[in-house]
Protein backbone atom coordinates (compact mmCIF):
# COMPACT_ATOMS: atom_id res chain seq x y z
CA UNK A 1 0.00 0.00 0.00
CA UNK A 2 1.07 3.66 -0.19
CA UNK A 3 3.46 4.87 2.37
CA UNK A 4 2.01 5.88 6.05
CA UNK A 5 2.39 9.40 7.15
CA UNK A 6 3.88 10.82 10.35
CA UNK A 7 3.62 14.22 12.95
CA UNK A 8 5.63 14.67 15.74
CA UNK A 9 4.03 15.39 19.03
CA UNK A 10 3.85 19.16 17.80
CA UNK A 11 2.26 17.94 14.57
CA UNK A 12 5.31 19.11 12.67
CA UNK A 13 4.96 16.66 9.36
CA UNK A 14 8.20 13.99 9.14
CA UNK A 15 8.92 12.24 6.29
CA UNK A 16 6.56 8.99 5.05
CA UNK A 17 7.30 5.99 6.15
CA UNK A 18 6.37 1.96 5.46
CA UNK A 19 3.54 0.70 6.55
CA UNK A 20 6.21 -2.30 8.33
CA UNK A 21 7.81 0.37 10.07
CA UNK A 22 4.48 1.86 11.06
CA UNK A 23 3.46 -1.25 12.75
CA UNK A 24 6.35 -1.28 14.55
CA UNK A 25 5.90 2.34 16.22
CA UNK A 26 2.65 1.22 16.86
CA UNK A 27 3.42 -2.31 18.90
CA UNK A 28 6.45 -0.52 20.81
CA UNK A 29 4.11 2.12 21.72
CA UNK A 30 6.19 5.15 20.30
CA UNK A 31 3.39 6.27 18.26
CA UNK A 32 -0.85 6.50 18.17
CA UNK A 33 -3.10 6.43 15.07
CA UNK A 34 -3.56 10.35 14.50
CA UNK A 35 -6.19 9.69 11.51
CA UNK A 36 -7.46 6.96 9.48
CA UNK A 37 -8.13 8.26 6.03
CA UNK A 38 -5.16 8.57 4.76
CA UNK A 39 -3.50 6.58 7.46
CA UNK A 40 -1.00 9.10 9.68
CA UNK A 41 0.71 8.20 12.71
CA UNK A 42 1.83 10.66 15.50
CA UNK A 43 4.54 10.51 17.42
CA UNK A 44 4.66 11.09 21.10
CA UNK A 45 8.20 12.74 21.25
CA UNK A 46 9.55 15.82 19.89
CA UNK A 47 11.73 15.04 16.27
CA UNK A 48 14.67 17.97 16.70
CA UNK A 49 16.06 19.25 13.39
CA UNK A 50 14.48 16.38 11.11
CA UNK A 51 15.64 15.99 7.48
CA UNK A 52 12.48 16.58 5.62
CA UNK A 53 12.16 15.64 2.29
CA UNK A 54 9.76 18.09 0.56
CA UNK A 55 6.90 16.19 -2.36
CA UNK A 56 5.01 16.94 -4.66
CA UNK A 57 1.14 17.23 -5.41
CA UNK A 58 0.04 16.25 -8.31
CA UNK A 59 -3.75 16.70 -10.13
CA UNK A 60 -5.32 15.42 -12.72
CA UNK A 61 -8.77 17.52 -12.60
CA UNK A 62 -11.44 15.77 -13.73
CA UNK A 63 -15.96 15.78 -13.76
CA UNK A 64 -16.65 12.81 -12.34
CA UNK A 65 -13.42 11.87 -10.82
CA UNK A 66 -9.86 13.51 -10.03
CA UNK A 67 -6.48 11.92 -9.55
CA UNK A 68 -4.24 12.57 -6.73
CA UNK A 69 -0.86 12.08 -6.01
CA UNK A 70 2.22 12.77 -4.08
CA UNK A 71 6.03 12.56 -5.78
CA UNK A 72 9.31 12.51 -4.82
CA UNK A 73 10.68 14.87 -7.43
CA UNK A 74 14.86 13.99 -6.51
CA UNK A 75 14.08 10.44 -6.31
CA UNK A 76 10.72 9.69 -8.59
CA UNK A 77 9.04 7.57 -5.69
CA UNK A 78 5.36 7.88 -5.84
CA UNK A 79 4.37 8.05 -1.60
CA UNK A 80 0.50 8.28 -2.14
CA UNK A 81 -2.12 8.17 -4.44
CA UNK A 82 -5.93 8.46 -4.50
CA UNK A 83 -8.96 9.08 -6.87
CA UNK A 84 -11.36 11.62 -5.58
CA UNK A 85 -14.81 10.69 -6.83
CA UNK A 86 -17.00 14.30 -7.40
CA UNK A 87 -20.35 14.59 -6.45
CA UNK A 88 -21.32 17.66 -8.94
CA UNK A 89 -23.95 15.81 -10.78
CA UNK A 90 -25.63 14.80 -8.03
CA UNK A 91 -26.05 18.35 -6.89
CA UNK A 92 -26.99 19.36 -10.38
CA UNK A 93 -30.10 17.12 -9.66
CA UNK A 94 -30.76 18.35 -6.47
CA UNK A 95 -31.29 21.95 -6.85
CA UNK A 96 -33.12 20.99 -10.44
CA UNK A 97 -35.31 19.13 -8.29
CA UNK A 98 -35.90 21.85 -5.79
CA UNK A 99 -36.46 24.60 -8.98
CA UNK A 100 -39.45 22.11 -9.76
CA UNK A 101 -40.95 21.59 -6.51
CA UNK A 102 -41.03 25.61 -6.20
CA UNK A 103 -42.65 26.47 -9.56
CA UNK A 104 -44.99 23.31 -9.29
CA UNK A 105 -45.86 25.08 -5.69
CA UNK A 106 -46.34 28.54 -7.35
CA UNK A 107 -48.62 27.40 -10.01
CA UNK A 108 -51.10 25.18 -7.21
CA UNK A 109 -54.38 26.93 -6.03
CA UNK A 110 -52.85 27.01 -2.63
CA UNK A 111 -50.54 29.42 -0.61
CA UNK A 112 -48.93 31.56 -3.30
CA UNK A 113 -45.37 33.08 -3.31
CA UNK A 114 -44.54 35.52 -6.13
CA UNK A 115 -41.14 34.65 -8.02
CA UNK A 116 -38.32 36.70 -7.39
CA UNK A 117 -35.98 38.03 -9.59
CA UNK A 118 -33.09 40.44 -9.82
CA UNK A 119 -32.71 39.57 -5.93
CA UNK A 120 -29.16 37.99 -5.85
CA UNK A 121 -25.57 39.54 -7.37
CA UNK A 122 -22.57 37.14 -8.18
CA UNK A 123 -19.19 37.93 -6.92
CA UNK A 124 -16.68 37.67 -9.32
CA UNK A 125 -15.84 34.54 -9.84
CA UNK A 126 -18.56 32.93 -9.20
CA UNK A 127 -18.88 29.12 -10.05
CA UNK A 128 -23.07 27.24 -10.31
CA UNK A 129 -22.56 25.21 -6.87
CA UNK A 130 -22.29 21.69 -8.66
CA UNK A 131 -18.58 23.14 -10.55
CA UNK A 132 -17.82 24.29 -7.26
CA UNK A 133 -17.92 21.29 -5.41
CA UNK A 134 -15.20 19.95 -7.78
CA UNK A 135 -12.71 22.91 -6.88
CA UNK A 136 -13.41 22.53 -3.20
CA UNK A 137 -12.96 19.23 -2.93
CA UNK A 138 -9.41 19.13 -4.44
CA UNK A 139 -8.75 22.58 -1.96
CA UNK A 140 -9.58 20.44 0.78
CA UNK A 141 -7.41 17.26 0.20
CA UNK A 142 -4.20 20.04 -1.14
CA UNK A 143 -5.33 21.95 2.21
CA UNK A 144 -5.02 18.29 4.20
CA UNK A 145 -2.14 16.80 2.76
CA UNK A 146 -0.44 20.00 3.21
CA UNK A 147 -1.18 19.77 7.05
CA UNK A 148 0.74 15.86 6.94
CA UNK A 149 3.32 16.30 4.49
CA UNK A 150 6.36 18.54 3.44
CA UNK A 151 4.52 19.93 0.07
CA UNK A 152 6.99 22.21 -1.90
CA UNK A 153 5.18 22.09 -5.25
CA UNK A 154 1.91 21.97 -7.30
CA UNK A 155 1.50 20.50 -10.35
CA UNK A 156 -1.82 20.81 -12.00
CA UNK A 157 -3.03 19.32 -15.71
CA UNK A 158 -4.70 23.05 -16.65
CA UNK A 159 -5.65 21.87 -20.21
CA UNK A 160 -7.28 18.54 -21.28
CA UNK A 161 -6.64 19.43 -25.05
CA UNK A 162 -4.44 21.99 -27.18
CA UNK A 163 -7.69 23.24 -29.28
CA UNK A 164 -5.17 25.50 -31.31
CA UNK A 165 -3.09 22.64 -32.72
CA UNK A 166 -6.17 20.66 -33.54
CA UNK A 167 -8.39 22.86 -35.29
CA UNK A 168 -5.01 24.04 -37.00
CA UNK A 169 -2.13 20.96 -37.71
CA UNK A 170 -0.30 22.96 -40.03
CA UNK A 171 0.25 25.73 -37.50
CA UNK A 172 4.29 25.86 -36.90
CA UNK A 173 6.64 27.47 -35.12
CA UNK A 174 7.55 25.83 -31.59
CA UNK A 175 8.63 22.87 -31.16
CA UNK A 176 6.23 21.34 -29.05
CA UNK A 177 3.46 21.34 -31.95
CA UNK A 178 6.59 19.38 -34.64
CA UNK A 179 7.63 17.22 -31.98
CA UNK A 180 6.51 13.82 -30.51
CA UNK A 181 4.35 15.21 -28.18
CA UNK A 182 1.73 16.23 -31.08
CA UNK A 183 -0.06 13.20 -32.04
CA UNK A 184 -0.48 12.23 -28.12
CA UNK A 185 -2.80 15.62 -27.86
CA UNK A 186 -5.32 14.36 -31.03
CA UNK A 187 -4.85 10.68 -29.61
CA UNK A 188 -6.24 11.36 -26.34
CA UNK A 189 -8.69 14.12 -27.47
CA UNK A 190 -10.01 11.08 -29.79
CA UNK A 191 -10.22 8.36 -27.24
CA UNK A 192 -12.39 10.23 -24.65
CA UNK A 193 -14.55 11.56 -27.57
CA UNK A 194 -15.03 8.06 -29.11
CA UNK A 195 -15.36 6.37 -25.39
CA UNK A 196 -12.46 4.01 -26.45
CA UNK A 197 -14.18 2.21 -29.31
CA UNK A 198 -14.20 1.92 -32.62
CA UNK A 199 -16.81 3.98 -34.24
CA UNK A 200 -17.46 1.54 -36.96
CA UNK A 201 -18.06 -1.63 -35.51
CA UNK A 202 -17.85 -0.63 -31.64
CA UNK A 203 -14.87 -3.28 -30.42
CA UNK A 204 -13.19 -1.96 -27.77
CA UNK A 205 -10.02 -3.34 -25.75
CA UNK A 206 -8.00 -3.58 -29.33
CA UNK A 207 -5.83 -1.48 -31.12
CA UNK A 208 -7.39 1.49 -32.61
CA UNK A 209 -6.08 3.53 -35.36
CA UNK A 210 -7.09 7.63 -36.40
CA UNK A 211 -9.37 7.52 -39.34
CA UNK A 212 -10.69 10.20 -41.41
CA UNK A 213 -14.14 10.66 -42.15
CA UNK A 214 -13.97 12.52 -45.24
CA UNK A 215 -10.67 10.90 -47.09
CA UNK A 216 -7.89 13.07 -47.56
CA UNK A 217 -7.56 11.57 -50.71
CA UNK A 218 -11.49 13.23 -51.36
CA UNK A 219 -11.06 16.90 -49.93
CA UNK A 220 -10.87 15.88 -46.55
CA UNK A 221 -8.85 17.80 -43.58
CA UNK A 222 -7.07 17.08 -40.44
CA UNK A 223 -9.07 19.21 -38.24
CA UNK A 224 -10.41 16.70 -35.32
CA UNK A 225 -14.02 17.41 -36.66
CA UNK A 226 -13.02 14.98 -39.15
CA UNK A 227 -11.55 12.34 -37.47
CA UNK A 228 -12.73 9.21 -35.07
CA UNK A 229 -11.33 6.02 -34.44
CA UNK A 230 -11.28 2.50 -35.96
CA UNK A 231 -10.37 -0.97 -35.33
CA UNK A 232 -7.58 -2.46 -38.10
CA UNK A 233 -9.70 -4.81 -40.00
CA UNK A 234 -12.76 -1.59 -40.08
CA UNK A 235 -9.68 1.08 -41.12
CA UNK A 236 -8.91 -1.38 -43.72
CA UNK A 237 -12.25 -1.91 -45.42
CA UNK A 238 -13.57 1.40 -45.49
CA UNK A 239 -10.01 2.96 -47.11
CA UNK A 240 -10.25 5.75 -49.14
CA UNK A 241 -14.27 5.00 -49.48
CA UNK A 242 -16.61 8.25 -48.56
CA UNK A 243 -18.01 7.39 -45.51
CA UNK A 244 -22.04 8.19 -47.10
CA UNK A 245 -20.93 5.63 -49.62
CA UNK A 246 -19.05 3.27 -47.02
CA UNK A 247 -22.03 2.73 -44.70
CA UNK A 248 -24.87 3.31 -47.21
CA UNK A 249 -26.60 0.49 -45.31
CA UNK A 250 -26.49 1.64 -42.27
CA UNK A 251 -28.36 5.16 -42.51
CA UNK A 252 -28.73 5.10 -38.54
CA UNK A 253 -24.71 4.45 -38.27
CA UNK A 254 -23.79 7.18 -40.42
CA UNK A 255 -26.13 9.62 -38.94
CA UNK A 256 -24.81 9.16 -35.42
CA UNK A 257 -21.28 9.00 -36.62
CA UNK A 258 -21.47 12.44 -38.44
CA UNK A 259 -23.41 14.01 -35.07
CA UNK A 260 -20.53 12.36 -32.84
CA UNK A 261 -18.11 14.20 -35.27
CA UNK A 262 -19.13 17.49 -34.56
CA UNK A 263 -20.10 17.24 -30.94
CA UNK A 264 -18.09 18.31 -27.86
CA UNK A 265 -17.46 16.75 -25.29
CA UNK A 266 -19.75 17.19 -22.05
CA UNK A 267 -17.56 16.26 -19.40
CA UNK A 268 -14.68 18.74 -20.61
CA UNK A 269 -17.03 21.69 -20.19
CA UNK A 270 -16.85 21.19 -17.08
CA UNK A 271 -12.94 20.39 -16.66
CA UNK A 272 -12.64 23.49 -18.80
CA UNK A 273 -15.18 25.69 -16.63
CA UNK A 274 -13.50 24.99 -13.50
CA UNK A 275 -9.99 24.90 -14.07
CA UNK A 276 -8.90 28.58 -13.89
CA UNK A 277 -10.60 29.20 -11.02
CA UNK A 278 -8.74 26.16 -8.99
CA UNK A 279 -5.68 27.27 -10.40
CA UNK A 280 -6.53 31.02 -8.76
CA UNK A 281 -7.12 29.14 -5.60
CA UNK A 282 -4.04 26.66 -5.67
CA UNK A 283 -1.77 29.94 -6.45
CA UNK A 284 -3.28 31.34 -3.48
CA UNK A 285 -1.90 28.62 -1.15
CA UNK A 286 1.79 30.49 -1.86
CA UNK A 287 3.49 27.19 -3.67
CA UNK A 288 4.22 27.31 -7.22
CA UNK A 289 2.05 25.78 -9.24
CA UNK A 290 3.10 23.72 -12.41
CA UNK A 291 0.53 23.36 -15.10
CA UNK A 292 0.56 20.90 -18.24
CA UNK A 293 -2.06 19.60 -21.02
CA UNK A 294 -3.26 16.25 -21.23
CA UNK A 295 -1.37 14.95 -23.82
CA UNK A 296 1.51 15.82 -22.19
CA UNK A 297 -0.04 13.42 -19.36
CA UNK A 298 -0.93 10.50 -21.65
CA UNK A 299 3.08 11.20 -22.81
CA UNK A 300 4.58 10.43 -20.20
CA UNK A 301 2.24 7.95 -18.89
CA UNK A 302 3.09 5.71 -21.88
CA UNK A 303 6.56 6.02 -22.11
CA UNK A 304 6.72 4.89 -18.15
CA UNK A 305 4.05 1.92 -18.91
CA UNK A 306 1.82 2.95 -16.40
CA UNK A 307 -1.78 1.37 -16.69
CA UNK A 308 -4.62 4.50 -17.88
CA UNK A 309 -6.23 5.46 -14.24
CA UNK A 310 -6.42 8.58 -12.56
CA UNK A 311 -4.04 8.39 -9.97
CA UNK A 312 -1.02 7.35 -12.55
CA UNK A 313 -2.10 10.14 -14.85
CA UNK A 314 -1.88 12.66 -12.15
CA UNK A 315 1.92 11.04 -11.09
CA UNK A 316 2.68 12.33 -14.65
CA UNK A 317 1.22 15.47 -14.74
CA UNK A 318 3.52 18.31 -15.95
CA UNK A 319 7.34 18.53 -17.38
CA UNK A 320 8.83 17.93 -13.93
CA UNK A 321 7.86 14.19 -14.20
CA UNK A 322 10.53 12.70 -13.13
CA UNK A 323 12.36 10.01 -15.73
CA UNK A 324 11.80 6.84 -13.67
CA UNK A 325 8.83 6.75 -10.91
CA UNK A 326 9.04 4.30 -8.94
CA UNK A 327 5.51 2.52 -8.24
CA UNK A 328 6.02 -0.64 -6.62
CA UNK A 329 3.45 -1.54 -4.06
CA UNK A 330 1.07 1.44 -4.28
CA UNK A 331 -2.85 1.05 -3.40
CA UNK A 332 -4.50 3.65 -4.45
CA UNK A 333 -7.39 5.08 -1.33
CA UNK A 334 -10.73 5.35 -3.04
CA UNK A 335 -12.38 8.64 -2.04
CA UNK A 336 -15.94 9.54 -2.12
CA UNK A 337 -17.57 13.16 -1.89
CA UNK A 338 -20.79 13.36 0.38
CA UNK A 339 -23.40 15.40 1.47
CA UNK A 340 -23.09 17.19 4.67
CA UNK A 341 -26.46 17.27 6.04
CA UNK A 342 -29.95 18.78 4.98
CA UNK A 343 -31.36 22.14 6.75
CA UNK A 344 -34.59 20.62 5.79
CA UNK A 345 -37.39 20.20 8.72
CA UNK A 346 -39.31 17.26 7.07
CA UNK A 347 -39.00 15.10 4.45
CA UNK A 348 -41.52 15.58 0.94
CA UNK A 349 -42.78 13.50 -1.42
CA UNK A 350 -42.72 13.47 -4.91
CA UNK A 351 -45.35 16.66 -4.74
CA UNK A 352 -43.11 18.57 -2.48
CA UNK A 353 -46.21 17.96 0.43
CA UNK A 354 -44.46 17.30 3.70
CA UNK A 355 -44.75 13.41 5.28
CA UNK A 356 -42.21 13.14 7.77
CA UNK A 357 -40.20 14.99 10.53
CA UNK A 358 -36.60 15.60 10.84
CA UNK A 359 -35.36 14.96 13.60
CA UNK A 360 -33.21 18.47 15.01
CA UNK A 361 -30.33 16.78 16.76
CA UNK A 362 -27.56 15.78 14.81
CA UNK A 363 -25.80 13.02 17.39
CA UNK A 364 -27.49 9.97 18.55
CA UNK A 365 -25.80 7.64 21.64
CA UNK A 366 -22.26 9.31 20.26
CA UNK A 367 -22.57 9.01 16.54
CA UNK A 368 -23.79 11.17 14.10
CA UNK A 369 -24.51 10.26 10.04
CA UNK A 370 -21.62 9.70 8.17
CA UNK A 371 -19.08 8.62 10.84
CA UNK A 372 -17.30 5.47 9.54
CA UNK A 373 -17.61 2.72 12.75
CA UNK A 374 -16.98 -0.65 13.05
CA UNK A 375 -19.60 -3.05 14.01
CA UNK A 376 -18.81 -6.14 15.85
CA UNK A 377 -22.57 -8.20 16.19
CA UNK A 378 -22.29 -10.75 18.29
CA UNK A 379 -25.69 -12.08 18.40
CA UNK A 380 -29.14 -12.29 16.78
CA UNK A 381 -30.04 -12.72 13.08
CA UNK A 382 -26.97 -10.42 12.15
CA UNK A 383 -24.02 -11.74 13.80
CA UNK A 384 -20.80 -10.69 11.64
CA UNK A 385 -18.41 -7.39 11.28
CA UNK A 386 -19.63 -4.36 9.52
CA UNK A 387 -17.49 -1.66 8.32
CA UNK A 388 -19.07 1.38 6.62
CA UNK A 389 -20.72 5.12 6.98
CA UNK A 390 -23.33 5.21 9.40
CA UNK A 391 -26.79 6.83 9.55
CA UNK A 392 -28.03 7.31 12.79
CA UNK A 393 -31.30 7.09 14.34
CA UNK A 394 -32.92 8.29 17.87
CA UNK A 395 -33.67 5.02 18.61
CA UNK A 396 -29.91 3.65 18.91
CA UNK A 397 -30.94 1.29 15.68
CA UNK A 398 -28.01 2.46 13.26
CA UNK A 399 -27.94 1.36 9.28
CA UNK A 400 -24.19 0.73 7.87
CA UNK A 401 -23.54 1.16 4.34
CA UNK A 402 -20.47 -1.73 3.49
CA UNK A 403 -18.59 -2.27 0.28
CA UNK A 404 -21.17 -5.17 0.13
CA UNK A 405 -24.59 -2.91 0.55
CA UNK A 406 -26.62 -1.35 3.29
CA UNK A 407 -27.47 -3.08 6.97
CA UNK A 408 -29.98 -2.14 8.52
CA UNK A 409 -31.25 -2.59 12.05
CA UNK A 410 -27.55 -2.60 13.92
CA UNK A 411 -27.42 -1.35 17.28
CA UNK A 412 -24.92 0.91 18.48
CA UNK A 413 -24.10 -1.11 21.67
CA UNK A 414 -22.29 -2.83 18.88
CA UNK A 415 -20.83 -0.14 17.29
CA UNK A 416 -17.29 1.71 17.53
CA UNK A 417 -15.67 4.82 15.57
CA UNK A 418 -13.21 4.67 13.28
CA UNK A 419 -13.38 7.80 11.84
CA UNK A 420 -14.98 10.68 12.47
CA UNK A 421 -17.83 12.28 9.42
CA UNK A 422 -15.47 14.99 7.39
CA UNK A 423 -17.67 14.17 4.28
CA UNK A 424 -16.15 11.72 2.59
CA UNK A 425 -16.14 7.92 2.01
CA UNK A 426 -13.17 5.86 1.57
CA UNK A 427 -11.97 2.51 0.61
CA UNK A 428 -8.79 0.69 -0.69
Amino acid sequence: MSKVCVLDTNKQPLNPIHSGRARMLLSQGKAAVFRRFPFTLILKEEVSSPDVKPLRIKIDPGAKTTGLALVNDKTGEVVWVAELQHRGFQIRLALTSRRQLRRFRRSRNTRYRKPRFLNRTRPKGWLPPSLNSRVANILTWVKRLSSLCQINAISQELVRFDTQQMENPEISGTGYQQGTLAGYEIREFLLEKWNRTCAYCGAKDTKLEIEHIQPRSKGGSNRVSNLCLACVPCNREKGNQDIKDFLKGKPDLLKRILGQAKRPLADTSAVNATRWNLYDNLRQTGLPVEVGTGGLTKYNRTIRGLDKTHYWDAACVGASTPERLITSGIKPLLISAKEHGTRQQCRTNKLGFPVRYCSRTKFHKGFQTGDIVKAVVTSGKKVGTYVGRVATRATGSFNISTKDGLVQGISHKYCKHIHKKDGYAYAY
